[in-house]
């Protein structure tokens, strides 16, 4: 199945974004830690892509990492997410991009818990929050 990618111009971006989102998405830029509006979030429901609204990670996968970023151990599709080589900084990490609309969500590295032992490290500028009903067996 292929994706149908969204492209627009950097002015559209811009118009549509917050600014600190526009540089997080655009740019690459980052946020820094323990200030996104994410990084100590726990209500229940799936964090979309901010710039196209592709869902990218549940909050039943969202766990405290310490590292002060929104961190998830499993994207809700693989599909949504790509990677690829991010060797700036004089570092060698894994880039986390949407496959939709390739806006820049932050890195994926090996230290997460299981059951997957990955840790998606994202910008909370990258994102927008969809709450959803908590399942009736997590209330009981």
């Amino acid at each position: 199945m292929s994706i149908e990618k969204i492209k627009k111009s950097d002015a559209e971006w811009q118009a549509q974004l917050k600014p600190m989102d526009y540089q997080i998405t655009r740019h690459a830029a980052t946020e820094p830690a323990f200030t996104g509006r994410y990084w100590d979030h726990h209500e229940h429901g799936i964090y979309r892509c901010v710039c196209c609204g592709t869902p990218l990670f549940e909050s039943d996968t969202k766990f405290d990492s310490g590292c002060g970023w929104p961190s998830y151990f499993q994207a809700i599709n693989p599909e949504n997410v790509i990677e690829r080589a991010d060797l700036q900084y004089g570092m060698i990490r894994t880039e986390i991009i949407c496959a939709v609309c390739d806006a820049h969500l932050g890195h994926v590295f090996n230290d997460g818990p299981p059951p997957t032992g990955l840790r998606y490290c994202i910008n909370s500028g990258a994102l927008s929050f969809e709450q959803q009903p908590v399942p009736q067996e997590q209330t009981k």
